[in-house]
């Protein structure tokens, strides 16, 4: 049990929108409740998010972030945010996201803040990211560096990026596995009757691939369909799962007019760990990660996944032990991983099972306990200097 050794301390947490707080974070926030702490948390509420982040009794600041740094309606948001941390000192402030992260730790250092933590979801500049990119985000980062007084980072790419930027490994960059995972809530013995199959009429020996994933450019469903076009002529009792929010109408269209298969669009569902039980095999190929939420909840699941080659997918996926990488824009090679599944049922336990063991390392108690060390580490430091 923790104790309430930082009592009375104050602790901001900042995002761009409130629904990335919602999603990532409340265990978190209740970890430093838990040790004391009153914690504040500023973001947009544009996206929802706000009201799950109230109610674990954290105090919300509306703070008008647009996602893109070159959204007009960020002035506001960083006139608000310094109004706020002008007449609120925090002994800790925790960012997340580019935008609300680089104002963020720019005004905590102009306020005279309290120590600042960022976590890198993943950095906008990667291998193989557009020259923009690196133009804009990595320029940003080397400057915000100075400001910041520890780095969490949660791949190895982001780490070895990190590490060229000057942070040093233990002294103020943190590698962390993630956000966490809740083993127990994916585990099969935890899900009820499993309608799921029943609701969309896939017969019960069927086999389902799932990709939970915004719809969206990056996420690369375009591709997946283009493989699943030659996939499912082939395996005719093979059904898709495109789970998750976002603008389906140009992917519906290319599915008519593709005549592609089984395809079922299932918009965002509340009911993922149901999903992903009666799911065969987990896909993700999008362009770009951090260390994607969707894969580490269907391997805790127990499910193979196939998942494009690149940075977070391949710190979870080990190639052809718990999974398949395929490179992005090979459709054959996405065929052929899917076929090597679809064609060994044993290969496919096998696989499901590795990643489950895999998951131990990401498990949500752990990666509490990771945090907890780094936060009671910099609130030690405050404490110590009042």
């Amino acid at each position: 049990m923790l104790n309430r050794r930082f009592a009375g301390r104050k602790v901001l947490f900042l995002a761009t929108v409130y629904s990335h707080l919602a999603a990532f974070h409340i265990p978190y926030i209740k970890l430093l409740q838990q040790l004391g702490c009153e914690v504040h948390a500023a973001a947009s509420s544009a996206e929802g998010g706000m009201v799950d982040v109230q109610e674990t009794g954290a105090i919300c600041w509306e703070i008008p972030f647009g996602r893109s740094p070159y959204s007009p309606g960020n002035t506001k948001a960083c006139l608000l945010l310094r109004r706020l941390l002008s007449r609120t000192h925090y002994d800790l402030i925790h960012v997340h996201t580019p935008v609300a992260s680089f104002l963020g730790r720019l005004l905590a250092r102009a306020t005279h803040q309290g120590k600042t933590l960022y976590t890198a979801h993943g950095f906008h500049f990667y291998e193989g990211a557009p020259l923009r990119n690196w133009l804009v985000y990595y320029t940003a980062e080397r400057l915000a560096a100075r400001w910041t007084d520890g780095l969490i980072v949660m791949n190895t790419e982001d780490l070895e990026n990190a590490q060229r930027m000057g942070f040093e490994l233990g002294k103020d960059l943190f590698y962390v596995h993630g956000v966490g995972v809740d083993l127990d809530r994916y585990a099969a013995s935890s899900i009820h009757e499993n309608s799921v199959r029943v609701e969309l009429g896939i017969p019960t020996n069927d086999l389902v691939v799932t990709c939970v994933a915004e719809l969206n450019r990056n996420k690369n469903q375009d591709y997946l369909l283009d493989a699943w076009r030659l996939f499912s002529r082939k395996f005719t009792d093979a059904h898709l799962l495109l789970v998750g929010g976002g603008d389906a109408g140009a992917l519906e269209r290319k599915v008519k007019r593709e005549r592609i298969s089984r395809v079922h669009f299932l918009g965002y569902r509340c009911d993922v760990p149901d999903i992903l039980q009666m799911t065969d095999v987990a896909v993700l190929v999008s362009k770009r990660e951090g260390l994607p939420r969707c894969l580490l909840e269907a391997m805790a699941a127990g499910k193979p996944v196939v998942a494009s080659n690149v940075r977070g997918n391949r710190d979870l996926v080990d190639h052809e032990q718990t999974g398949f990488l395929v490179e992005l824009g090979d459709v054959p090679g996405l065929v052929c991983a899917l076929e090597r599944l679809a064609v060994d049922r044993k290969l496919m336990k096998e696989m499901g099972l590795r990643g489950r063991e895999k998951m131990r390392d990401y498990s949500l108690d752990k990666v509490v306990g990771e945090m907890a060390r780094v936060y009671c580490r910099y609130l030690a430091e405050e404490v110590g200097r009042v």
